[in-house]
């Protein structure tokens, strides 16, 4: 366990210059497009359009989901992805990609992926800001369940970061890898239960869909937005997700630990 408290600790020591180059990669990267910061609210808006039109109009012919209306339900579930999607795919690619800014500047490649994560910080806030507006629109009132949110954020950012930590390691090894996970995130958008609801698949396939641990994030959101269950009243789905995010947390920074000196020799 000490290559997990000395990478977690070069997270904290390192949060100023984290913060900083995540500024300086946001503000570059929609320099060169005429509409620029204006993309962050287009392109979640262009997607959900299309989401909407396809399965809850055209498939789901306007059916609400569990009483809810299907568009908010839909935005819930999409709100989180669009943060974890391009996270990972972006976070899996930050060794391969930046090794040669950490050969001029002394800081720990093991910040690479934090960097990734808090550049993408920005545009979640602005889905969240939109998936609030869109609720006021629909009247929805928040509830006291929506106190666990900070919980499941907290789940969210240390999932990212030990699948990012694992993913940018054998990346940068196998560069096969990161195109098995940009295919991987596509399917995962699928067996995530975003566009459907778990409850319409029989009893027996739940527990299985249930292994995805995007699952417990967008349930979780959609439980502290949208119904009235508190993440503790199922303990044994918390304890297998934070098994399974130790664990990955674990390997990770082992093999981060392992390789770190010799990245240089692999790209």
């Amino acid at each position: 366990m000490s290559s997990v408290f000395n990478i977690l600790k070069q997270q904290i020591l390192h949060f100023p210059l984290i913060t900083r180059l995540a500024f300086y990669e946001t503000k570059s990267k929609y320099q060169m497009h005429y509409l620029g910061i204006l993309w962050q609210f287009l392109n979640p808006l262009l997607q959900v359009s299309v989401y909407w039109f396809v399965f809850g109009v055209g498939i789901r012919n306007g059916d609400p989901v569990d009483g809810t209306p299907f568009f908010i339900w839909l935005l819930t579930g999409l709100v989180p992805w669009f943060f974890i999607s391009p996270t990972i795919v972006q976070g899996s690619n930050s060794i391969y990609s930046k090794i040669n800014l950490v050969s001029k500047m002394k800081f720990p490649v093991s910040v690479l992926p934090s960097i990734t994560i808090a550049s993408n910080i920005f545009g979640f806030l602005i889905t969240i800001v939109i998936l609030s507006v869109v609720m006021v629109i629909y009247d929805i009132k928040v509830s006291i369940y929506a106190l666990q949110l900070p919980y499941y954020l907290l789940c969210l950012f240390f999932l990212l970061y030990s699948i990012t930590i694992f993913t940018s390691t054998i990346s940068a090894l196998i560069r096969d890898f990161q195109l098995l996970i940009q295919t991987s995130m596509r399917m995962l958008f699928f067996m995530t239960p975003i566009l459907w609801s778990v409850n319409e698949f029989p009893e027996r396939y739940q527990a299985l869909i249930q292994l995805n641990p995007f699952a417990y994030i967008v349930n979780g959101f959609r439980e502290s937005l949208l119904s009235e269950t508190w993440f503790f009243e199922d303990w044994r789905y918390a304890f297998y997700f934070w098994s399974f995010l130790i664990l990955i947390l674990f390997v990770g920074t082992l093999l981060h630990e392992n390789y770190k000196n010799k990245f240089v020799d692999y790209l």
